[in-house]
């Protein structure tokens, strides 16, 4: 999002604070050069090859003191009035628990809800309680102008207020480990009678949709149980549903597709059945597939989510 049109009112502030210490940063520049310039041609020394003795001037030296201490009072000011209001969320905020972990992110809701992506209502503020299961982590949402560290043993607090429909992208900005590049999420931000029926219906229920304008992803908008098993448990944070590359291998065409996977140092090509299905995701650190990190978390299913999400990879063709 550009500064003609930000996705938050973090942004709309952000956007404020820098354009004014951007503007004010080109006017001295021109300024300071411009005189420069005067000076240079007004007495080098081709007109004046006698240097002369110069005066100090007291009404001078205040104004040039003066004048930059004010102005930095204000940025300061400015910048700080700014920074506390994306410090100090609203009480009518939901808050929602962030937990970073290598690699990935997960997203707890006050009625119990997880999700490996942020689902957010337009124009409702929401709260976010943010914190680590292992290294620092840096959440940060480019689009929001938003960013919080994760830091282990410590909960921080920023918030946001979503003004415009879509799906942003979320960054770890702290170095945490070697996959630290593929901790992505996303902020989909959804339309407040949608994010209702998905936060007030079953726990089954699928995740709210991508809005119109954006691309949707395969199998995206099926509403199957399965779908939401992943969506919950955080999956489709590491595996694309469409093909796409992300910290996992894509779950499209998964079934019955050939892989090469690592168990305890030795290589074998394995046949993705059901029964490999449901091994690697009762236990994903037993076979790593060859190009991937280890960074899969174990997360224990009902025998009925396991059926579940067995049956919705088979049909990702």
């Amino acid at each position: 999002m550009g500064f003609l049109n930000p996705a938050a009112t973090s942004a709309q502030k952000v956007d404020a604070v820098f354009l004014f210490v951007f503007v004010l940063s080109v006017a001295f520049l021109l300024f300071i050069t411009g005189t420069i310039v005067y000076f240079l041609s007004r007495y080098n020394w081709k007109r004046h090859p006698k240097a002369e003795a110069v005066e100090g001037n007291t009404a001078l030296e205040i104004t040039w003191t003066v004048i930059p201490l004010v102005l930095f009072l204000v940025m300061f000011y400015y910048g700080w009035t700014e920074f506390s209001y994306t410090r100090n969320p609203p009480r009518d905020a939901m808050a929602v628990e962030v937990l970073a972990r290598q690699w990935n992110w997960t997203f707890t809701y006050p009625n119990g809800k997880r999700t490996g992506e942020l689902y957010a209502p337009l124009g409702k503020p929401m709260k976010l309680d943010i914190r680590s299961a292992d290294v620092i982590h840096g959440f940060f949402v480019p689009a929001f102008r938003l960013k919080m560290d994760a830091v282990p043993g410590r909960t921080n607090v920023t918030w946001f207020r979503p003004t415009a429909l879509g799906s942003y992208d979320v960054e770890c900005s702290v170095i945490c480990g070697a996959d630290h590049s593929y901790m992505l999420s996303k902020v989909v931000v959804v339309s407040e009678e949608e994010f209702k029926r998905w936060y007030f219906g079953p726990e089954d229920a699928p995740p709210p949709a991508l809005p119109a304008s954006e691309p949707m992803r395969a199998g995206a908008g099926e509403g199957s149980p399965g779908l939401a098993v992943l969506a919950r448990k955080g999956c489709t944070t590491c595996h694309s549903l469409d093909g796409g590359v992300a910290v996992g291998p894509t779950f499209r065409g998964i079934f019955g597709r050939r892989d090469v996977v690592v168990k305890e140092g030795l290589e074998r090509e394995v046949t993705a059945d059901e029964a490999y299905l449901r091994r690697a995701i009762q236990d994903p650190q037993a076979e790593i597939v060859k190009g991937y990190p280890p960074s899969m978390p174990t997360s224990p299913l009902t025998e009925r989510e396991l059926d579940d999400v067995v049956e919705y990879l088979k049909t990702l063709r």
